[in-house]
């Protein structure tokens, strides 16, 4: 019988939400014909028929070279014991066509440009994007430059097999997802190219941002040097990097001291930032994303080193992740994948365990190209006028007429915009690398050596891998490629004319990294990764370089721990305390002394002087701090955004709040270091110190909390003002999960990015003990990504109270009374 609150989802989602959205409330369109959708043999209705839980049977799939154990624990995690490589490979990718095909669809769609097709007009502006930056391009050539002998090429196209296998059993038994029903069109055939262009939809997600546009927006409202001084290539504040060095000899970027953005690249940097406000916020990379550590033998209690791992993203229903252990005559691993890619991203295997969070060095540049109305169609490059390429795509419409959108590239890369300067993005996603290759290395690899090896061939998103194996060894490195640019501003858009290109890339053997340190532990939170003495540039303070609040947390649990478990890996990755309230709280406290305070003014500083500085959901402490720290950043700057008319309008990272890198660390150091900085005075008015802004800030703090959450003090919790949403992918409210009241903000190690409502935090949560070679898991969704199974939100209860689930072994999971066993022959 079905659960009556799934029952109704489906009820109200297929009869009464006719105006479906979905990927940021892009409309569905037309329904299909409702003789089609309520078919009750292949129509919606075969939903509730898919949902139901595999059970032990013998099956046949044409494809398969050998026969293939699929074990299915309680949770959905499948444990594939295969024969040989490429039934491996293939079985996977049956696998997550079974219980994701709509969700991998439509991460291909979005890559190549082809939402428009499903869901009508409104999906244009992320059409027209995507066809511009050229994921889809890039992804074809990669194939093409993919040996036909390579493991990557093998694993692609085993996987490609698999996933059809999938598709025309469903399209034979009636039996396609449900909203391919419901808006009415069947899934393509899938290609190797296909998972490449998903491949490159999590670089995009990682590692493509506009920060040169918003540069450009400052200074010429702000001025060079203000914008500087707010926005400086290295934070002011004191930070932790994971590489202490020593670094290796290299030249130094000259600063120059005195640009300006002329009028036709403020024209064309507000146009560039109209257009892409239409574009769903999720295709730019917005939040600083992920922690990871590893903890060596000479801190834990059992003498060997554990490991942990939590990469923060997108949060929706189904998750990004597909959790699988398999094994082959090549691989043996445990992990999670993403729908679409062939092989795990984060896990273990018999002799190395990883994990990922994003580097966040720059790796996005803008160019302003030389044109002339004389030389119509080309550019000036390194002395002469060049043509253009043009590339020019069709994007079907659900609908409408098809729409013609051409691209034109230039050395630098695609054009964005021509309105008052010509204006190209060069991307480190657009070129073409082995990463697939290099992931199928780091799966095999057995020691350090091996996989520093493999993560050579490793180009992008770059990522900090955290390491740990079962002989006692930890280490990381931040693996990537890192342009080396021949300029002297590379964060504002540069000429195109070929003295400002980029010239080559960071030696590996000069990349941040660090193997068996001295200190016993590694960790990553975003943090850069290098101290001010590395040699070369990797990016500014407001390149989405985290403001190291998450990892001054994590440092200082670390650093006092021994005799350290599991359980206090767990503990840390559900830590919910504010670094950065524990260093300024006592400063307000201090500035509070030299007033009177009266009413519940008394009774909030009272409050915050027997806080714990942890963010808990029912925390008065919580709402107070992140209320004040809001009116404290806004009494600062706010006056000088104002006086200077900083364009927030045009770019949304522009506005001024909590996580607007680098202005809290600004705030910070001044706080503490410098409290009659200038920056505390208005353009215009008397002088003003810390103190003071901070006694303003604290008063409009009680006085709005007063107004929003009423007279009483004590009921000013933070989770009247803080929630959690898991939205739906398919965008029906009812299928999602929240929001809900939760602990957490931007800046505990247990993340909630996002705001108010935060979407982003957690996506996974990864332990690994070398004393037992055991990993420990969960995430905020389930297995499958049909809203009637029980597997579609089931893990979210235990992610939510900071539970873990086992990752047995095969040999386990094989005992277990409880697994659901498929044998399938070919």
């Amino acid at each position: 019988m079905l659960p009556s609150k799934k029952l109704f989802n489906l009820t109200f989602a297929v009869i009464a939400t006719a105006g479906v959205t979905f990927i940021s409330g892009v409309g569905v369109g037309p329904l299909p014909p409702l003789g089609n959708l309520l078919n009750p043999g292949t129509g919606v209705w075969t939903m509730a028929r898919d949902a139901q839980l595999p059970t032990t049977r013998n099956m046949h799939i044409p494809g398969l070279q050998h026969p293939v154990i699929v074990s299915f624990a309680s949770n959905g995690g499948a444990y594939i014991k295969a024969q040989s490589n490429h039934d491996l490979f293939f079985t996977i990718g049956y696998l997550q066509a079974k219980f994701r095909l709509f969700q991998m669809d439509l991460m291909r769609r979005q890559g190549e440009g082809l939402l428009s097709q499903i869901v009508g007009k409104e999906a244009l502006p992320s059409d027209e994007f995507e066809d511009s930056l050229g994921i889809s391009r890039t992804a074809a050539t990669e194939w093409l430059d993919t040996p036909v002998n390579s493991p990557a090429y093998h694993a692609l196209s085993a996987f490609s097999q698999g996933v059809n296998a999938r598709i025309t059993q469903d399209e034979r038994t009636g039996n396609l997802p449900y909203m391919f029903k419901l808006l009415n069109y069947k899934p393509t055939l899938w290609t190797p190219i296909d998972s490449l262009v998903i491949q490159g939809d999590m670089t995009q997600t990682l590692d493509l941002s506009t920060t040169p546009i918003a540069y450009a927006l400052l200074v010429h409202s702000l001025g060079y040097q203000r914008t500087m001084d707010f926005f400086p290539v290295l934070p002011i504040d004191k930070q932790h990097p994971y590489d202490l060095g020593p670094y290796p000899k290299a030249p130094l970027t000259k600063i120059v001291q005195s640009p300006f953005v002329t009028k036709s690249e403020y024209l064309a940097a507000t146009a560039l930032g109209h257009e892409i406000e239409q574009v769903p916020p999720q295709l730019l990379h917005q939040f600083s994303d992920s922690n990871n550590w590893a903890v060596s033998g000479s801190r834990t209690a059992s003498g060997k080193p554990l490991m942990a791992g939590d990469p923060h993203l997108n949060q929706t229903i189904p998750s990004i992740w597909y959790q699988i252990t398999a094994s082959s005559p090549s691989y043996h691993f445990s992990g999670v994948s993403i729908p679409g890619i062939p092989i795990i991203l984060i896990g273990h295997n018999q002799d190395i365990s990883w994990s990922l969070t994003d580097v966040q060095n720059q790796s996005t540049y803008f160019y302003e190209e030389r044109t002339s109305a004389k030389h119509p169609g080309q550019y000036y490059f390194r002395g002469k006028w060049i043509n253009m390429e043009t590339i020019n795509y069709t994007i079907p419409v659900k609908g409408k007429a098809s729409v013609h959108w051409p691209v034109e590239l230039t050395v630098q890369g695609p054009i964005l915009t021509d309105h008052g300067a010509t204006l190209a993005m060069d991307w480190m996603g657009n070129i073409p690398s082995p990463d697939m290759q290099s992931l199928l290395g780091v799966v095999k690899s057995t020691n350090y050596a091996q996989f520093k090896s493999a993560l050579s061939l490793w180009h992008s998103p770059t990522q900090n891998f955290v390491y740990a194996d079962r002989y006692g060894n930890i280490g990381m490195i931040s693996a990537g490629y890192y342009p080396i640019v021949n300029a002297s501003k590379p964060w504002l858009p540069m000429p195109g004319t070929g003295q400002d290109d980029i010239v080559g890339s960071i030696p590996y053997a000069s990349i941040p990294q660090v193997y068996d340190p001295k200190s016993g532990f590694v960790f990553s939170a975003n943090q850069r990764e290098v101290g001010p003495n590395y040699p070369y540039y990797i990016g500014t303070s407001a390149d989405f370089f985290s403001n190291g609040y998450r990892a001054d947390e994590i440092y200082r649990v670390l650093s006092k721990g021994h005799h350290l478990t599991v359980k206090d890996m767990e503990n840390l990755q559900n830590n919910v305390r504010d670094d950065l309230a524990g260093r300024m709280v006592p400063k307000l406290l201090q500035a509070l002394q030299t007033t009177s305070l009266t009413g519940n003014e008394a009774v909030a500083d009272s409050t915050l002087s027997h806080w714990n500085d942890e963010m808990n959901v029912n925390s008065v402490g919580a709402t107070l701090w992140w209320t004040f720290w809001t009116s404290y950043l806004q009494d600062t700057f706010g006056p000088w955004w104002k006086a200077d008319h900083v364009p927030v309008n045009v770019d949304p990272n522009l506005a001024i709040g909590p996580s607007q890198t680098s202005l809290d660390e600004d705030l910070e150091a001044w706080t503490q270091n410098d409290p009659n900085n200038r920056a505390f005075t208005p353009p215009v008015g008397a002088h003003r110190s810390a103190p003071q802004v901070m006694r303003l800030a604290f008063s409009q703090t009680v006085q709005k909390l007063s107004k929003e959450l009423g007279p009483r003090v004590s009921t000013w919790t933070w989770g009247r003002i803080h929630a959690r949403h898991f939205p739906a992918l398919s965008q029906i409210p009812q299928l999602g999960y929240g929001p809900r009241p939760s602990g957490g903000d931007e800046w505990t190690v247990d993340a909630a990015d996002g705001g108010a409502i935060s979407t982003a935090g957690p996506s996974w949560r990864f332990v690994m003990n070398w004393a037992n070679g055991k990993g420990y898991g969960v995430y905020p969704g389930g297995q499958s990504e049909n809203p009637l199974s029980p597997w579609y939100e089931d893990q979210i209860s235990a992610w939510w109270n900071g539970q873990y689930y086992p990752i047995w072994s095969q040999q386990h999971i094989s005992h277990e009374a409880s697994t659901v066993v498929w044998n399938i022959n070919p």
